[in-house]
């Protein structure tokens, strides 16, 4: 049998366009001395655990574009800066 694959990227890659973008966030996030804690009850995300789970890309959850917005805008930077 003959798998197709209609998509344009691999699971994988996708997986790890996730981990960058996590990786930047916290990058930024640090460098600007902001605690998870404060950051996630910023974006209006009241459990740290999740916002963790997105910033350490656990569990299969990762930040949506709502999160990435609000995120850059509590920084103070460019939504581009993590992309």
């Amino acid at each position: 049998m003959i798998e197709e694959n209609f998509a344009n990227s691999s699971r994988d890659e996708i997986e790890q366009f996730y981990k960058i973008v996590s990786q930047k966030v916290r990058y930024f996030r640090e460098s600007k001395n902001i605690t998870q804690l404060d950051l996630a009850l910023d974006i209006g995300i009241k459990s740290v655990a999740f916002y963790s789970n997105c910033e350490n890309n656990k569990y299969g959850k990762h930040f949506n574009l709502e999160h990435l917005y609000k995120i850059a805008k509590a920084l103070d930077m460019s939504i581009k800066d993590f992309l």
